[in-house]
């Protein structure tokens, strides 16, 4: 889920380091005239440019306020065209993104919460449109099959859970819980792309905006293990549940996708797993955390392996390094394997803990130069 929450200092000791490290990795890229410059600050968004030519958008962000920020590329029905999320006080970060002709606005949002502070902008010309690269296309054309794949393959399965809730069969609820966010979990940057639905279904409770009502999985978890019952209200917030999951499933077919959305989105995942998955605050009832933590990687590392062959011919050290350590972190998962599923994550000391997140840093380090290298 997008991080909203009060405790924002609490996400950007996790992710701080990792910010600084991705955000340094060219500096001859913030020279470059082509390049939009970001200056982040708590009452202030300013951009280098205005108007800039359509295609292959660099965008550096420097962020000189006292807290946590996001970056966003909004379209002007809000769908999110590109984003960088928990980028610390005093920290850089580089995006790369496919920006198609026409009008958007570039969000600010320190505190990672509202609307942000935004600027117009337009992207002019054809950029976008020039001849893509045939394996390119054939990456974005298996990751569009996989996304459909996960939402159609998800419903059921939250279908069941719903159905365990209304029956107030708390047992039979708690075991179908975990299993039928994995598909969202591995995918959740394209559904968060909506900007819509996210909030309605995976929003934590001091996520909440003024005034928003909390629905979705996370208040039924709630209910599950801190309440240890079920009252009529959540009964109908798992009919609510199965609705905007179906929203989802029919309009995730319709999400803009790109090469480097996709890369951009796997780095998404990573930050995930930093923010929310290894500190213990996504699942903090259930304690399923590693189950959400493992469909995350799955999903970033579906959308490296579609973009590899491309990602080895333009930079072959990236792409041995990524293996490396998509191959370390999935070891260190597996450790806390608890026959087919995993242990409950409140039982994790600290020490693994600590060694889970360094996994999780060595990793999205990389990762977070693979859109510029499939945009070569």
């Amino acid at each position: 889920m997008r991080v909203l929450r009060s405790s924002v200092v609490t996400a950007a000791a996790a992710v701080t380091a990792l910010t600084a490290i991705s955000g340094c990795a060219d500096k001859s890229d913030g020279k470059d005239s082509d390049t939009i410059q970001v200056t982040a600050s708590d009452d202030k968004c300013e951009v280098s440019r205005t108007s800039f030519p359509a295609g292959h958008v660099k965008i550096n962000v420097q962020n000189k306020g006292s807290k946590v920020t996001e970056v966003y590329v909004y379209t002007p029905d809000e769908r999110i065209i590109t984003e960088r999320e928990n980028i610390g006080p005093g920290t850089k970060a580089e995006i790369s993104a496919q920006i198609k002709a026409g009008s958007y606005e570039i969000a600010c949002k320190p505190g990672m919460k509202g609307d942000g502070i935004r600027q117009k902008v337009t992207a002019t010309g054809d950029g976008a449109a020039k001849k893509a690269d045939p394996a390119l296309e054939k990456a974005v054309a298996e990751y569009r099959k996989y996304v459909q794949a996960q939402a159609d393959e998800t419903l059921p399965l939250a279908e069941k859970f719903a159905e365990a809730v209304k029956k107030g069969d708390l047992d039979e609820a708690k075991k179908l819980y975990a299993p039928s966010r994995v598909g969202w979990e591995r995918t959740e940057p394209v559904a968060e792309s909506f900007g819509d639905i996210d909030p309605k279904v995976d929003v934590r409770e001091d996520g909440l905006e003024k005034d928003q009502k909390w629905t979705g999985w996370h208040k039924l978890e709630k209910a599950l293990w801190d309440a240890k019952t079920v009252t009529d209200d959540d009964k109908k917030l798992a009919d609510q549940l199965i609705t905007d999951l179906k929203d989802w499933q029919k309009r995730v077919g319709t999400a803009e996708i790109t090469p480097t959305s996709m890369a951009n989105g796997a780095k998404e995942l990573l930050d995930e797993v930093a923010t929310g998955k290894v500190t213990g605050e996504e699942e903090r009832y259930s304690h399923t955390d590693l189950v959400d933590f493992q469909a995350n990687v799955e999903g970033a590392e579906k959308s490296y392996a579609l973009l590899k062959p491309v990602a080895a011919k333009n930079d072959a050290g990236l792409v041995k390094e990524l293996d490396k350590q998509f191959a370390d972190l999935k070891k260190l998962l597996d450790g806390h394997r608890d026959g087919d599923t995993f242990k409950a994550y409140d039982t994790v000391g600290k020490d693994d803990r600590k060694n889970l997140s360094d996994g999780v840093n060595a990793l999205a380090e990389p990762l977070s130069k693979l859109a510029a290298a499939v945009a070569k």
